[in-house]
């Protein structure tokens, strides 16, 4: 019997499904089958077989109703605690319910647990309210209908998925539809599409992403800045192949611990080779390319490195979870005696580099994986240990950062920060990871001459942005598609009136371009109207109308996005103008 505690807003929605079930079944009759129904982060869901009936969305007018007279009858809710062989009685004829004590039969339970409201019992570990008049100040609706194939097997039975939303007040509901609403706008797949940003194609594969001509210019700006910010900041950027020997990844022991998230080996000269799934390898490999001495360290070494991972198709989505990626990797190896110092240097870059994008050090949020103490999985010394699980909170405290620590949330071969940004609309992403590494020195045998004889480094793997794929699938939800000026794909849409205002216009394109600027012409093949709503539908930072007093003047009418106002330029006046911008954006 699971004894879980649960927030109250969990029990509220778990009894919500209760109470949806129960309407259903006198509505539609008691001899539908009952999947599984867990509360999830916005409220619950309940799986259905209706056998032969048909349900819709159109349902949800009249389950509601029978819902709310449920919770208007003051139903007290009791829990009842049985044996297997009662258990099976008060399953009745339900196959479903059935199976599931079948299961938790054989798996030793003693105890099954039954709720009881009004005249409906039903299998559950619960909790639940004490009295449905409890619901009766909540926000909640029936949101949609969707297909689930029960216990998650294709091979079985598809069940009928009704998902509510459930939330403390009818004010918080609101609240999160109308966030959700945002969030559908903003959605990068959509939006992608629209602004001809990236696409999949069946033919080359699910998970790959083909960057089109407009995100490759914002792509590669951004790359631009990432590679000027690492030389700033003392690192040096390295390149690796995309592939490497069986030999090195059985060293490293991802053929061991990580073989099916790996693609298949190819065959080279009769060898294995496979494609990367990580960089680390590689950077390892140059480290041990020669002697090293404690004088030298730090090495901070960079690469934007693509890599390929075997990612299930079901789920894939969009730019967030792909099969191939670019990561925006790094790796400071240095001495112990370092690590504090390089510790903070990685926390401040990431903090810095996120202001770039508009992500504040107050919408950034750090969690902390550290070893439990009772388990013996962890590699290394306890003395190593328990050094770098005190630089991280240290460090992390020093940048008043808000944080949760997870015991136990430790990879085996060191402990990790990984920091999570709020976007515009506050929803949460994990980006950056900051992982101590003691595994690959040890594994790879990376040593160094030091004062007194032959020691080990550390190693702290980095990547900022995650991979350059998810990344701007969340930029562009962040951005809502409308990118600043130094990264929008297309800085200036050039508008002539008219096609006797076209060689001003291709003469202000290329002064723009020889600035490293990123105009596009709009031609007169349209009326002015129609494309200046489309270049505000393209999410374009400045529009430039050119008319007969702007050729006679070499000026330029400025519509500025998200400005009323417009604004009268010479050419080299705007284009400062524009440099100047870029500048401030990205110093």
């Amino acid at each position: 019997m699971n004894n879980q505690s649960h927030s109250p807003l969990d029990t509220q929605r778990h009894t919500l499904s209760h109470i949806m079930t129960y309407a259903i079944l006198e509505l539609f009759g008691q001899d539908i089958g009952l999947g599984v129904g867990p509360t999830i982060s916005e409220g619950w869901y309940q799986d259905f077989d209706f056998g032969e009936r048909k349900i819709s969305s159109d349902d949800f007018k009249a389950i509601k109703k029978k819902m709310i007279e449920i919770i208007n009858r003051n139903l007290d809710i009791t829990q009842k605690v049985v044996d297997v062989t009662e258990a099976r009685k008060l399953a009745g004829k339900d196959p479903y319910k059935l199976e599931l004590i079948n299961d938790l039969d054989k798996n030793g339970e003693k105890e099954f647990s039954f709720y009881t409201i009004g005249d409906f019992v039903n299998l559950c570990a619960g909790p639940h309210v004490e009295n449905t008049k409890e619901l009766k100040s909540l926000g909640w609706k029936l949101d949609r209908l969707a297909g689930a194939y029960w216990k998650g097997d294709e091979k079985n039975k598809q069940l009928a998925r009704i998902y509510g939303l459930g939330f403390e007040s009818k004010e918080k509901l609101n609240e999160y539809i109308e966030r959700r609403e945002e969030a559908l706008k903003r959605d990068h797949r959509k939006l992608g599409k629209e602004l001809d940003f990236f696409s999949v194609s069946e033919k080359v594969g699910q998970g790959l992403i083909l960057w089109h001509p407009k995100l490759a210019k914002t792509r590669e700006a951004v790359e631009e800045f990432w590679r000027k910010f690492h030389r700033q900041r003392g690192y040096d950027t390295i390149y690796t192949p995309h592939i490497g020997r069986a030999e090195l990844w059985e060293t490293s022991g991802h053929l061991e611990n990580f073989k099916e998230s790996m693609y298949a080996p190819m065959d080279v000269d009769g060898e294995h080779y496979y494609a990367k799934p990580m960089n680390c390898p590689f950077h390892v490999e140059i480290y041990k390319s020669q002697p090293r001495s404690w004088r030298d360290f730090p090495f901070r070494w960079n690469e934007l490195g693509s890599v390929y991972r075997y990612e299930k198709s079901g789920e894939l989505a969009g730019m967030l979870r792909v099969r191939g990626f670019t990561q925006d990797d790094a790796h400071i190896i240095c001495r112990k005696d370092q690590l504090l110092d390089e510790y903070r240097k990685v926390l401040k870059f990431t903090l810095d580099i996120f202001e770039k994008f508009d992500f504040k050090k107050e919408q950034v949020k750090g969690y902390i994986a550290i070893r439990d103490p009772n388990d013996s999985k962890y590699i290394g010394d306890d003395e190593i240990w328990e050094s770098a699980e005190k630089i991280v909170k240290q460090v992390v405290e020093e940048y008043d950062l808000e944080n949760e620590v997870e015991e136990g949330g430790a990879k085996f071969y060191g402990p990790s920060l990984d920091l999570k940004v709020k976007d515009a609309i506050g929803r949460e992403w994990q980006l950056t990871t900051i992982q101590l590494d003691m595994n690959l020195p040890t594994r790879f045998n990376m040593t160094y001459a030091g004062p007194e004889g032959e020691e080990q480094p550390i190693m702290i793997h980095r990547a900022l942005f995650g991979s350059l794929e998810r990344f701007f699938g969340v930029l562009i939800e962040h951005y809502a598609g409308a990118f600043p000026l130094w990264m929008a794909p297309v800085q200036a849409a050039i508008l002539p009136v008219s096609e006797k205002h076209a060689e001003f216009a291709q003469k202000i394109f290329d002064q723009m371009l020889s600035e490293d600027l990123r105009p596009e012409i709009y031609a007169a093949e349209e009326t002015l109207g129609k494309r200046i709503r489309e270049a505000e539908k393209q999410k374009v930072p400045y529009m430039l109308v050119i008319g007969d007093n702007e050729v006679k003047d070499n000026t330029v009418t400025i519509r500025q996005r998200g400005v009323k106002e417009q604004e009268t330029l010479s050419v080299d006046d705007f284009i400062e103008k524009v440099k100047q911008e870029i500048t401030d954006q990205t110093q």
